[in-house]
């Protein structure tokens, strides 16, 4: 066979796929990144928890790099994400985190400072973040409360760790969406997520493990670094 007759199967087979899986079958969405780190069980983790949402991750447009290391503070900064291997052992626990992480980039990327500032009030924040006002505490931040009520909003489950946060907004997740589509249109229109089990899974987790990831989690030691990371970074 030719190349150009193999380039042209090719082709053929993208436009039928698209037509019969339709159009979350051609433009996935979930994100661009490279990943720095990780067993391929806990890389498996940042794959499914981005793929659980329903938010277009692919509108973020840069390549992000996830670092994923032991006992690191999970955080963003433009085009970087950290991540702690310890909760990504955690399983299915972790994907709210990793959600939000990666909500930053949306941040980072898609909003402008008039969209930041219709934000800060929307989301009931004192400032958008770190930079803005010193002495910002995580639930007062409005990036904080963008991040996290962007995931709940897109992945809206009891099994979102981050559902219960204190810098969650008090805002209906269709809301959210609605108040997100006027800023950046189809980017925040919902795709169809991947069902978790059409992925591989990693390994049960055992329960010393989600217990250890849960301090972490909830404490709020996250935010106190990254308050200072995204702060430098802006």
């Amino acid at each position: 066979m030719t190349r150009s007759a193999r380039t042209l199967l090719a082709a053929l087979a993208v436009t039928i796929a698209a037509l019969v899986f339709g159009t979350d079958y051609a433009q996935a969405s979930g994100g661009n990144y490279i990943f720095d780190g990780g067993t391929p069980a806990e890389q498996q983790q940042v794959r499914l928890a981005l793929a659980a949402s329903s938010f277009n991750w692919n509108a973020v447009p840069a390549q992000i790099t996830i670092t994923i290391e032991p006992n690191v503070i999970s955080q963003s900064v433009q085009g970087h994400i950290w991540l702690d291997s310890n909760l990504l052992d955690a399983g299915q626990f972790s994907w709210g985190t990793v959600q939000n992480e990666y909500a930053h980039q949306v941040d980072f990327y898609l909003l402008n400072d008039q969209q930041r500032a219709q934000l800060t009030s929307a989301l009931g924040a004192v400032a958008w973040c770190y930079g803005d006002q010193p002495g910002l505490t995580l639930a007062q931040a409005g990036c904080e409360r963008f991040a996290s009520t962007l995931a709940v909003a897109y992945w809206p489950t009891p099994d979102n760790c981050i559902e219960t946060a204190d810098d969650v907004a008090q805002i209906a997740p269709a809301a959210f969406r609605a108040l997100l589509s006027t800023m950046i249109g189809a980017a925040a229109t919902p795709t169809q997520p991947i069902a978790a089990n059409a992925l591989t899974t990693a390994p049960h987790t055992p329960a010393r493990i989600i217990a250890s990831a849960k301090t972490t989690r909830l404490n709020g030691v996250r935010g106190s670094t990254k308050a200072r990371a995204v702060a430098s970074a802006r």
